[in-house]
């Protein structure tokens, strides 16, 4: 493995750890500003992460090429479905476009972003859930797999868990 693969492959464990940091404190956070803070911390980092990653694969694999990135998603998405569509790339481009939004929504109007509609929120962090699950369980391979397996996992029970004390305190509020 040479620096530009290390790189690559390290960049995007950093991603998904602090990926799981950040969305696990924000299951717990229940508006308290320390935890937020330091949700908001981790979702940066792994922001940052991941576009280093982004960034890595499109240098170190694809030669700064989208159709080399384009026909390599193909390939993987054929080897797993047999059918052979890249567009799946696309939805790579709407994550990372989206994880940056996010990230400086949250800095720049921290108000504001406390305040997003709960569809929003769902949307956007099953979107993201989506995302990380496929990227490490369903395409990933060796390590990376069991990783992504132990992070959605602990993140769906966490997030189960947290759910009926929401919904039962909704009630008592109507």
């Amino acid at each position: 493995m040479n620096g530009g693969e290390f790189l690559t492959r390290a960049s995007v464990w950093l991603a998904i750890a602090a990926y799981a940091i950040g969305a696990a404190m924000l299951i717990v956070a229940k508006e308290r500003p320390r935890v937020l803070r330091r949700a908001r911390w981790a979702w940066t980092i792994g922001c940052g992460c991941f576009v280093a990653h982004v960034a890595g694969a499109f240098a170190y694999f694809h030669h700064w090429s989208h159709v080399a990135a384009y026909d390599e998603t193909a390939r993987q998405t054929a080897d797993l479905t047999g059918w052979r569509w890249g567009g799946g790339l696309y939805l790579n481009y709407l994550f990372t476009l989206g994880w940056l939004i996010d990230v400086l929504w949250w800095w720049r109007a921290p108000e504001q972003f406390a305040q997003r509609s709960r569809t929003l929120i769902m949307l956007w962090q099953g979107f993201m859930f989506f995302m990380v699950l496929n990227g490490t369980v369903v395409f990933g391979r060796g390590p990376v797999r069991w990783l992504g397996a132990i992070v959605c996992g602990g993140l769906a029970g966490m997030y189960l868990w947290q759910r009926p004390e929401t919904i039962a305190t909704r009630r008592r509020q109507t």
